[in-house]
């Protein structure tokens, strides 16, 4: 059986409610949703988890918005960059919002490397995180990852550039390269 596309997943929810449709979407989109927030949240597994459920439950509730002006994919990442600078402004009302999460392992075969790596990550400043994972971690384009954050496409470009430069040689400080 030839699996359905996204946008006739989207039509089945929209026109008909039909839910089995959207826990198709669901399946489909859970890994990259939930390792969008481990990156965000610096590992924090039960926190990612959480994150990830809203986000399928906004997508849910406005799953009607969804015109297809963008990929069903790039839509749901704009609803979870949402959930979590939701998540982090309502946790620090007026702190700076650079300070997200403190790095934690979660029992991979080489802590130690993860641990670095999510040091690496907290030493970006929330946009340079977000436009590193995406890209780097996920493959995605700049033109997709400026339609998730909102952003032109030249600041894009800007923010990746100073985040590859403060992992790079945070990294090489550290032994890697």
């Amino acid at each position: 059986m030839q699996s359905l596309t996204d946008f006739a997943l989207v039509t089945q929810v929209t026109m008909m409610g039909n839910r089995r449709a959207f826990d198709q979407l669901v399946v489909r989109y859970q890994s990259p949703v939930r390792r969008f927030f481990l990156h965000q949240t610096l590992g924090d597994e039960p926190l990612s988890d959480d994150l990830a459920q809203d986000t399928f439950i906004k997508a849910w509730r406005n799953i009607g918005s969804f015109r297809a002006m963008s990929s069903f994919q790039t839509w749901l990442m704009r609803i979870a960059y949402n959930v979590f600078y939701d998540y982090v402004r309502s946790r620090k009302t007026t702190s700076d919002i650079d300070n997200v999460a403190e790095p934690m392992t979660n029992g991979n075969s080489n802590p130690s490397l993860q641990m670095d790596l999510y040091h690496a990550l907290s030493l970006l400043k929330p946009d340079e995180r977000t436009c590193i994972t995406l890209q780097l971690v996920d493959g995605y384009k700049i033109d997709q990852i400026a339609k998730i954050t909102d952003m032109k496409e030249g600041t894009v470009k800007s923010i990746l550039f100073r985040g590859k430069e403060k992992l790079t040689k945070y990294l090489k400080q550290n032994g890697y390269g």
